[in-house]
């Protein structure tokens, strides 16, 4: 079985190596126009995607080039996992020809199962149950703007997805405040809690999102129907309620930080006055996707 370091989940990470990405994102993104470290040179780097995606198929693509490596970009659609392969036996064979893997899949379990059959370092590119690649790229926006992070207070609007769950995670590791404003009835996967818990995190569910947001330093959300899942009008019609919109903005403090992973619904999960008036901040989150993933690909594949 694979013992080589993989990127999974944020939990992979210490402290200290997530801060070590921080620095080298920001070394990154000040010399991208002339940058001649190019730590991939000679690295052929596959690029496994089960899901439809902008962001994460761009960044990383351009990001490996950038480093000086090759990007294999594989669709499940062109591929024999698409047609019933096991992902054992797609891993193994993939080993012999490429030296690290981005994945982008549907459950946890698979992309686990791929790592445990493939030679070499597997990063998650998205899964349902985390998106650990944009969680660091969110929280190196925030460390950008406020550079103390231990202090800060995050609150997460909405559906407990793959992207709160890996503010979970996060918060287990760097410590900060998180607050969850979901609606009652809505869960937060034990398997999540449990492990925050293992590492000594904890965050706090309130149902009222103003009560939530109050005094926060950064507010986030994202889709109410992630990608994958059937649109659910009564799913949606619960979450309504949740959207970002400015009495959320007022209740935070007055020089909040607001977050959108993207794409975003406007007039779903956030308003279209709020997204604009925060656009700066939500590109910028964008843009930081690529340098924050050339350090985790440096750390990972090197």
């Amino acid at each position: 079985m694979n013992k080589i370091k993989n990127f999974l989940s944020v939990l992979d990470l210490t402290e200290e190596e997530i801060y070590s990405i921080f620095e080298r994102a920001s070394y990154f993104k000040k010399n991208r126009l002339n940058n001649s470290n190019k730590p991939l040179t000679d690295k052929k780097i596959g690029m496994i995607f089960e899901k439809s995606s902008t962001r994460t198929r761009v960044s990383f693509e351009v990001g490996i080039i950038e480093l000086g490596g090759s990007p294999l970009f594989m669709s499940s659609r062109d591929m024999q996992l698409g047609r019933g392969e096991p992902v054992k036996d797609t891993a193994r064979v993939l080993a012999r020809y490429l030296d690290g893997v981005i994945i982008r899949t549907f459950g946890q379990d698979r992309i686990k199962e791929f790592a445990d059959f493939f030679e070499k370092p597997v990063i998650n590119g998205l899964t349902d149950m985390y998106h650990p690649a944009q969680i660091l790229a969110d929280l190196f926006t925030v460390y950008e703007i406020k550079n103390d992070i231990k202090e800060i207070k995050v609150v997460y609007l909405g559906d407990p997805n793959n992207m709160s769950n890996s503010w979970i995670n996060l918060q287990a590791i760097m410590g900060f405040k998180l607050v969850l404003a979901i609606p009652e009835g809505f869960k937060v996967n034990k398997n999540v809690a449990d492990n925050s818990k293992k590492y000594g995190g904890s965050f706090e569910i309130i149902h009222n999102k103003l009560i939530a947001s109050e005094d926060a330093d950064v507010v986030t959300t994202d889709v109410f129907i992630s990608m994958g899942q059937d649109n659910d009008d009564i799913k949606i019609q619960k979450l309504k309620p949740y959207i970002i919109d400015k009495p959320v903005i007022d209740s935070a403090k007055r020089d909040v930080i607001l977050l959108h992973c993207l794409p975003a619904h406007r007039g779903e999960e956030i308003s279209e006055e709020v997204f604009e008036s925060f656009s700066k901040n939500i590109f910028d989150e964008a843009e930081n996707r690529l340098h924050v993933q050339k350090a985790i690909m440096e750390k990972i594949f090197v």
